[in-house]
């Protein structure tokens, strides 16, 4: 009965927000889109960008599959626009191929998208997923399992190196991933990133531009789906790796950047700027922050 009541005085206070900003008085985003445990009965759509939007008509990737698991089902955080579940069932099937039983699935989106309640900045549009490093060994964990197990770091605790929990078929299931048209980019620990440039055949190279490295990519990998064709309120992500990747395989001075300075950051001499509001971020945003379309995705019923 909370849910519906929130939802709704926050919704009618809209208005009245747009002509008052200075009031404040709005729930945050997070609040409000992490509440809702159903998706909104309207075509699928992604709406906005991947780090700030909401998601419409989104569906349920089955807890369970023929060569797949969803993980951490307390969550409700296996939503996505069908063709993210579409490439999760793909890509579970070619782990098959690996010698694995398929893949565990972490975090899609919730029901409705728009920033969570906690843990991701993106997953809002239902075109991010998180893949566990972890490789199944069987198909039939329970729901208690799948909340305390746990998935495997894949990089040495330097962060420099990938450790022996890294194997070829982990870079055989990336490199697959990376060739899927429907791929825009793929998040992982810097130090695979670095091992699959190293190891990676020198005439075939184009798609490791979509090997992207991140912090806190260690045990899961994290694949961004392109917008679907007609998704007219789908953002792109700029600079798309299309346009990366005239510049090469990203195996350059960057990359090594995140093995340098970014783990023995430079001393900085200049001083914080204490006099201008924090930006705006997932934790953050209110519904005047996001695409007016998420109103609607909130209301529908």
């Amino acid at each position: 009965m909370i849910r519906p009541i929130l939802r709704a005085l926050a919704l009618a206070a809209l208005p009245l927000l747009a002509a008052a900003p200075a009031l404040q008085a709005e729930p945050l985003a997070r609040q409000l889109f992490g509440a809702e445990n159903r998706p909104s009965r309207q075509q699928p759509s992604p709406i906005g960008f991947y780090s700030k939007g909401c998601a419409a008509g989104l569906v349920q990737m089955p807890e369970s599959g023929p060569t797949w698991q969803a993980m951490r089902l307390s969550r409700n955080r296996n939503w996505g626009q069908p063709e993210m579940v579409q490439f999760l069932a793909d890509l579970s099937a070619y782990a098959t191929r690996l010698g694995w039983a398929g893949l565990y699935i972490g975090d899609i989106s919730q029901p409705r998208g728009g920033p969570m309640t906690g843990g991701h900045a993106s997953h809002q549009i239902g075109l991010d997923a998180d893949v566990w490093m972890l490789p199944p060994r069987r198909l039939n964990l329970s729901r208690a399992e799948r909340e305390s197990i746990s998935s495997i770091s894949v990089r040495t605790e330097d962060q420099r190196r990938v450790n022996a929990n890294y194997t070829p078929a982990h870079a055989a299931l990336l490199k697959a991933a990376a060739g899927d048209p429907r791929v825009d980019r793929i998040f992982v620990a810097a130090a695979v990133k670095i091992e699959m440039c190293r190891t990676a055949s020198r005439a075939d190279r184009a798609w490791l531009q979509k090997i992207r490295p991140i912090a806190g990519h260690n045990t899961h990998f994290h694949v961004r789906l392109k917008c679907p064709r007609g998704a007219r309120l789908c953002e792109t992500q700029s600079p798309t790796v299309a346009e990366l990747s005239k510049g090469g395989d990203g195996c350059d001075d960057t990359l090594t950047w995140w093995v340098t300075d970014y783990l023995n950051p430079p001393k900085s001499t200049a001083r914080p700027d204490r006099t201008s509001p924090p930006p705006r971020t997932a934790r953050t945003y209110t519904m005047a922050d996001l695409p007016r379309q998420c109103a609607s995705v909130l209301r529908s019923d």
